[in-house]
């Protein structure tokens, strides 16, 4: 249930760290690790301590949830948000975030093809050999 800041029953509603878990599927773990790194900035905190959060909260989680799944780093998010929260187009960060992940994934796949290869040859040469060791009789 969103609650209402105190003292303006007009403002937009702010919810819960627990609310905000359950809207968005992160756990509340999480939703705090982001709040200790300065990738989600609480709105406030409740008269009990609790921090509270905005709709734009939880729109900032959808991107952060985003890129995360993109393998963005925590510390690019945080250049990513804080241009965004600065008002500026954030479209050439992000292409160029995106672009130094696509040429770190094209790195990672040529590894993984290389070492595939390898796997492949040393299978071929147990196979050739039928598991024997070298220079043992049958």
């Amino acid at each position: 249930m969103a609650l209402q800041p105190s003292g303006s029953p007009a403002q937009a509603p702010v919810f819960r760290i627990g609310e905000v878990a359950k809207l968005t599927g992160l756990s509340v773990k999480t939703i705090r690790f982001y709040c200790d790194q300065g990738l989600l900035l609480p709105s406030g905190r409740s008269v009990g301590g609790y921090r509270l959060f905005s709709a734009e909260s939880l729109a900032e989680l959808g991107i952060i949830r985003a890129l995360r799944a993109m393998d963005v780093s925590i510390s690019e998010l945080a250049r990513i948000l804080e241009v965004r929260r600065a008002g500026v187009c954030n479209c050439s960060v992000l292409k160029d975030s995106i672009a130094t992940k696509v040429a770190s994934i094209d790195e990672r796949i040529q590894e993984l093809v290389s070492m595939k290869a390898e796997l492949a040859r040393l299978l071929q040469s147990w196979q050739e050999c039928g598991g024997a060791k070298p220079g043992a009789a049958d």
